[in-house]
């Protein structure tokens, strides 16, 4: 979608008039025009409305939606309605729903409740996005197509056991290579017929969703979910092609969900949009790196903020109000990170059902006199005021950390060594550090051209995937900087121990050997001591979680660890790797080392932290056509001082001259334009 085409930024959000009777409508779109809103999502949930009964279609009320948005020039995202099925279809296919993972059959009810290898599913769903699609294909309201909703969750019924026999098939070829990548030899679990093998539930491998008693069936299962469920994308993107080949397609993605493989779902979408939903006491660097997780699933491209709060959310169980200038300043911070909108669900509050506490533009009061709709009228006359300076922008970086959803499925499914090991939470302490020094970070996927960068993070890479070693001893050796922690290294794509010792195929590149894993009970910690000083790192430092117990072979000894029976073991090591260096942390240090070790890492490297950087400050930097839009975001209640140094520009927001030092109010935001 080329964003830069548009007048200004999308501005809107989700809206459900059919939810409503239509003497409401024009009052909606006066208060939508009030606010300076531009797009609505509308048909998400209208399958049922759509398609009465299994032979009729009834489109009349989609008609005067889509013809009021045109005549009151506001865009149409239109999704496809297929992320709820409807009663009659549960009731005469009950092949369409899910089977859960403790193996009950579901009945019809809540939504995403449509087993995604049902045919009858399938052939409904695809059908319908085809009449959409023929419909809709030169209305002149249609900006975007939205494929069903927040796609997710599992199923494990015998339809899906079939599929998931063919995509084995597909993958294995024989049941002589299934079982040899598997191991099936262990508990004697040897397959001698396809139809033998079920899907891991807790009826069969699995006792929860983390905990398996083979590693390779289940995170199979997980990518043969999220390919299934792609698919199901595929069906309904395609249907919609043939009568709109210029009109991107997208779906709403959930972050770091866990459940589906967005980087492989990226390469199928012409936009990533994604919904934010943070809680009140989520690191605001943690949305951060969501942001930056979003942008990089299509190497870089801005995305699209699809759905956010106006302010209070209703799933959670303490459902705090955003105080006054959240909403505009996490707006902000999305497009800081490369949003090329900002968007609500929802525009006006439902009267019943689950979401009916859900925040709104428009409130139950029903008007514009709340606090809540004048934020927001505020920010969309902001938004409108800087136009389509900011569309297309990218962000540049010279670091990256690489991410990999497959890789956290095999951790989160390994049987040890700490229950307490999260992939997300390993990456989000790498990303933490360096947001709190400035440094604009990438994330990558394991597949991605790596020469872009000086420095290459990739915090507990546990699984080593075909090409990857050699790519990342390419990278090192052209001059690059590569950091990886313990648990990294053991195992291949299919979750088999490379044997020879840890790290498996990166021994070579990082130039040491591991033993042995102690997993550290919590509150228990070892210590980093340093050897020499690196940097401002000197002294002795925390460390906890695991510790790997290294023997350095090529590499530089950096720091040892303090105590237990491995005192005096390598707990930092540096192997010098043709013109680049490899490092490996090996146990989980304390936030004051992470950062010194990063800061001075950049520095070696010529990278600089951005300029306005604060306590609770947040900085990050878009360019476009020769011109920097520096955001300086300060989350404190309080006001804070910012140095610009020679960043000097104009902020975009006020349009003031801006140099020097600044004094930026609590919650406020300032975006500094500068010519390159």
């Amino acid at each position: 979608m080329d964003t830069k085409k548009l007048p200004k930024m999308l501005y809107g959000g989700d809206y459900n008039p059919e939810q409503w009777e239509a003497s409401v409508w024009p009052e909606d779109m006066r208060l939508l025009e009030l606010a300076g809103m531009n797009i609505a999502t509308v048909n998400v949930f209208s399958w049922a409305m759509l398609q009465p009964t299994e032979d009729s279609y009834d489109f009349g009320t989609l008609d005067r939606i889509m013809d009021m948005l045109a005549g009151n020039g506001i865009h149409a995202c239109l999704a496809t309605g297929t992320g709820a099925h409807p009663a009659w279809m549960a009731r005469r296919y009950p092949d369409v729903l899910r089977t859960d993972f403790q193996g009950r059959a579901r009945k019809f009810g809540g939504r995403h409740n449509s087993c995604p290898n049902s045919p009858t599913y399938r052939k409904y769903a695809e059908r319908l996005a085809d009449k959409l699609a023929e419909r809709y294909r030169d209305h002149q309201a249609l900006l975007l197509w939205h494929v069903s909703n927040e796609y997710g969750d599992q199923c494990f019924c015998d339809n899906c056991a079939a599929a998931f026999r063919v995509w084995l098939r597909e993958k294995y070829g024989t049941l002589d290579k299934l079982n040899e990548q598997w191991n099936t030899g262990f508990w004697g679990h040897t397959f001698y017929d396809w139809e033998e093998i079920v899907p891991p539930n807790a009826l069969s491998e699995q006792w929860t969703d983390t905990r398996t008693n083979f590693q390779g069936i289940s995170l199979d299962y997980a990518r043969f979910n999220s390919d299934g469920m792609l698919d199901c994308y595929k069906l309904e993107r395609d249907a919609i092609r043939r009568h709109t080949p210029e009109v991107p397609i997208t779906t709403n993605l959930m972050g770091t969900y866990k459940p589906l493989d967005y980087f492989k779902w990226a390469k199928e979408m012409d936009i990533v949009s994604w919904d934010n939903y943070p809680g009140m006491d989520t690191p605001v660097s943690f949305t951060a790196m969501t942001h930056d997780l979003m942008r990089g699933l299509k190497g870089g491209k801005p995305f699209l903020l699809m759905e956010q709060t106006p302010s209070q959310q209703n799933w959670q169980p303490y459902n705090t109000l955003k105080r006054p200038g959240v909403m505009r300043l996490w707006s902000y911070q999305a497009i800081a990170h490369g949003s090329d909108s900002v968007m609500f669900f929802q525009l006006r509050r439902s009267v019943g059902a689950c979401e009916k506490y859900h925040g709104a533009l428009i409130e139950h009061a029903g008007h514009e006199h709340t606090r809540v709709f004048r934020e927001c009228a505020q920010l969309g006359e902001e938004l409108g005021r800087f136009g389509a300076k900011l569309l297309g922008s990218r962000l540049p970086s010279r670091i990256a950390i690489m991410y990999d959803w497959e890789n956290r499925w095999a951790i989160e499914f390994s049987s040890g060594p700490s229950v307490d090991l999260r992939y997300v939470d390993e990456i989000q302490r790498y990303y933490g550090a360096l947001y709190e020094h400035g440094y604009q970070v990438d994330i990558v996927s394991f597949e991605d051209d790596l020469s872009p960068y000086g420095i290459v993070l990739a915090p507990v890479m546990y699984m080593v995937k075909p090409g990857m070693a050699d790519r990342i001893e390419r990278f090192v050796a052209n001059g690059g900087k590569f950091v990886t922690t313990f648990f990294s290294g053991i195992v291949n794509e299919n979750d088999i121990v490379t044997l020879g010792g840890y790290p498996g195929e990166l021994r070579q590149l990082l130039g040491i050997w591991a033993e042995e894993i102690d997993a550290l009970l919590p509150g228990r910690t070892n210590a980093i001591v340093m050897k020499d000083a690196y940097g401002e790192l000197q002294g002795s430092y925390g460390c906890s979680l695991l510790c790997d117990l290294v023997h350095a072979e090529t590499a530089d000894v950096i720091a040892e660890y303090g105590d237990d029976f491995y005192r005096g073991m390598p707990a930092v090591t540096r192997n010098r790797f043709g013109r680049g260096e490899a490092w490996y942390i090996a146990s989980c240090p304390e936030p004051a080392f992470l950062e010194g070790f990063l800061n001075e890492l950049c520095r070696g490297e010529g990278i600089a932290p951005l300029p306005g950087k604060a306590p609770g400050v947040e900085v990050t930097r878009r360019e476009l056509d020769g011109k920097s839009f520096l955001f300086v975001l300060n989350h404190n209640d309080q006001e804070a001082v910012i140095r610009l140094g020679e960043a000097a520009g104009t902020d975009l927001i006020t349009g003031a001259a801006v140099s020097g030092t600044v004094e930026l109010a609590g919650r406020d935001v300032l975006i500094v334009e500068q010519f390159a």
